[in-house]
């Protein structure tokens, strides 16, 4: 009898074992995938340098600005914990307003996955973009084309990168520049 005791209360410790470690871990997000199709405020083509400005960054003469979204700053992904692809840029829109645009991401699909706008440069280590960021919610999908609304009164001016960050894991799934010239 007591044997059967035992082998009941191991039972029991492993299938809430196998329940937490299901919920932490969603190990069938590595074999699914989202993907988000939204219009791109600006193709990334054209939006290695923002209108008014040359590739060195020095000024042109122009008669107005631009009349649509401009390019203030954009880059590939790099990976970090999981291998990712795709572009981001830092859009300025005519009202004056900000988003961050995705360009054909593609990523690993992952629990808590956020999109934060981080005032660390893209090259540093993983461990630093956990602090000093502004979150711009969750991550979409992890495919396709998306846009990001940048909360008004953000400081672009210490924006150097955009990061995909898994809060569960305190742990970085890619990063981008996006530092202004």
């Amino acid at each position: 009898m007591s044997k059967r005791v035992v082998l009941i209360g191991v039972s029991a410790v492993l299938v809430v074992a196998l329940a937490v470690g299901l919920y932490l871990f969603q190990p069938w997000r590595l074999v699914t995938n989202t993907t988000a199709d939204e219009a791109l405020l600006v193709p990334v083509s054209t939006s290695e340098t923002a209108p008014g400005t040359t590739p060195s960054g020095a000024t042109t003469t122009s008669a107005a600005p631009p009349a649509g979204p401009v390019a203030l700053a954009s880059g590939p992904f790099r990976s970090l914990e999981h291998e990712t692809t795709g572009s981001a840029s830092l859009v300025r829109r005519p009202d004056g307003t900000h988003a961050v645009q995705f360009e054909a991401l593609d990523t690993s699909d992952g629990p808590d996955l956020y999109v934060y706008l981080s005032d660390k440069a893209s090259d540093s280590p993983e461990s630093a973009f956990g602090s000093g960021f502004t979150s711009l919610g969750k991550l979409k999908a992890n495919r396709g084309n998306q846009v990001y609304e940048v909360p008004a009164g953000t400081d672009l001016k210490t924006v150097r990168s955009v990061v995909i960050w898994c809060k569960r894991f305190s742990a970085g799934f890619a990063v981008a520049p996006l530092e202004q010239a």
